[in-house]
């Protein structure tokens, strides 16, 4: 199990960084969503809000998984 979660971190890093990018985007649009002549979007945006720091957070998680890889040597 260990071997194989090395393979998806040394292997498919770039899909943390896809998935960062897909969470600043929605947030960077949930707060457009914020801004007064979007009212009746401003429910939409929290939940842009939400899901684009989850997004964040689930990438900055596996960046820091393909960083602590690199730096073990193995």
């Amino acid at each position: 199990m260990i071997d194989m979660l090395r393979l998806i971190v040394r292997e498919y890093g770039w899909i943390h960084r896809a998935i960062g990018l897909f969470g600043n985007l929605a947030f960077v649009v949930g707060s457009v969503l914020f801004l007064p002549q979007f009212e009746p979007w401003k429910v939409t945006g929290v939940w842009l809000f939400i899901v684009g720091a989850a997004f964040m957070f689930i990438g900055a998680l596996g960046q820091f998984f393909v960083n602590l890889h690199a730096d073990d040597g193995s």
